[in-house]
């Protein structure tokens, strides 16, 4: 099979499957990807200004993947409030923040009237110093939300936007094969009430993001039914704004104390779910984003020569992967991110939630350097 065929061509599942499985192509899927990517994005990569607030760290859930929560009553324990949210997106702001990521638990009393005086905040505590884009709540936590405030997606989504929300992470997807999904994460909602969220997020004019989590149980076939639904969702509603695939870390994982898994991708593995997916959207998914905080950077500018286009953001507060056995830290300077881009000879440019390039010579004043 020659990869270049699919730069105009639209592939099966059985052709993407031989992608994933045959490695005396591998080399050519990469440079056929980074062509397709060269066509539809120049050599601009594109960066955000975030921050993570994570406002707790209890869950009820039983995801075998996640090192991060814990019970109610360990020492470790958190839980913000509303106010102390708000005052942590003003902190991001005021250190030059343009977007965050507000994520927390599974909880019963985490309802969605208890997320909406979260984003009013937010809002509120921004909006003298010009306001932030809240990126916020998995359709798990909008799901789980919903469920427990006794209100129907529609309406849930619908408080959520007037209140503030201006997009969704596409995050609780993991694999969106439910026989993967049954020992992976056992508690989450099934792979047709993920995409329920997401679709009904996306007709109440809520972009979102999408993501994978593979190298941890599942099989080649399985990342391909996962590509194509997303690739079907994106067909239908448009709402995607980004890709990122996410690389399992497994040391401190409930997987790995099981001994379900012995380790986590392989960096063969790494790139072929940027250069595959790059193939597979092409124009209906332009933007596919590295993870430099699970890859490193140095793999993550490898990974921008095989097909994606954005290296992420600033993250400021990174958590999840830290605790799950990442080694790349838990933020990274615009300076350092813009100096990876132009390492390999790419341009960087700063954007918003939206993938719309900012022109700093419009900004009122200088946007800090984090």
């Amino acid at each position: 099979m020659d990869p270049n065929k699919f730069k105009n061509k639209e592939m099966s599942k059985r052709e993407c499957l031989e992608l994933f499985e045959n490695d005396a192509i591998f080399f050519d899927t990469l440079h056929a990807a980074d062509s397709v990517r060269r066509d539809l994005c120049g050599d601009v990569v594109t960066y955000i200004l975030n921050a993570n607030i994570n406002f707790t760290n209890v869950c009820t859930g039983t995801c075998q993947f996640c090192a991060f929560k814990v019970s109610k009553n360990h020492p470790s324990a958190f839980f913000l409030t509303p106010e102390q949210i708000g005052q942590k997106a003003c902190d991001a702001k005021m250190a030059g923040a343009i977007e965050v990521c507000v994520q927390g638990g599974l909880l019963p009393e985490i309802d969605t009237h208890y997320q909406v005086e979260i984003l009013k905040n937010i809002r509120k505590q921004t909006g003298p110093l010009g306001g932030i884009s809240i990126h916020a709540f998995s359709p798990m936590e909008v799901f789980a939300a919903a469920e427990n405030a006794g209100l129907d997606l529609k309406t849930a989504l619908t408080m959520l936007k007037e209140a503030g929300l201006d997009s969704i992470p596409g995050t609780a997807a993991e694999i969106l094969v439910d026989d993967v999904r049954k020992t992976l994460c056992p508690d989450k909602i099934s792979a047709d009430e993920w995409e329920k969220v997401i679709t009904a997020a996306h007709k109440t004019k809520i972009p979102t993001t999408c993501t994978i989590m593979y190298g941890h149980i599942e099989e080649n076939e399985d990342r391909v039914e996962h590509l194509f639904r997303l690739k079907k969702i994106q067909e239908e509603t448009g709402g995607f704004t980004e890709f990122i695939p996410l690389t399992f870390l497994h040391e401190n994982t409930p997987l790995s104390k099981r001994g379900l898994v012995e380790s986590g991708s392989s960096g063969l593995l790494d790139l072929k779910m940027y250069a595959i997916p790059r193939l597979l959207f092409k124009e209906k998914l332009p933007n596919i984003q590295v993870s430099w905080v699970k890859l490193g950077t140095k793999f993550s500018q490898v990974g921008l020569c095989a097909g994606a286009n954005d290296f992420g953001g600033t993250l400021m507060e990174e958590n999840i992967s830290r605790a799950a056995g990442s080694k790349y830290g838990s933020s990274m300077t615009r300076q350092k991110i813009e100096n990876c881009i132009r390492q390999i000879g790419r341009v960087p440019k700063l954007r918003n939630t939206q993938y719309k390039i900012i022109d700093e010579s419009q900004q009122k004043g200088s946007i800090p350097v984090y």
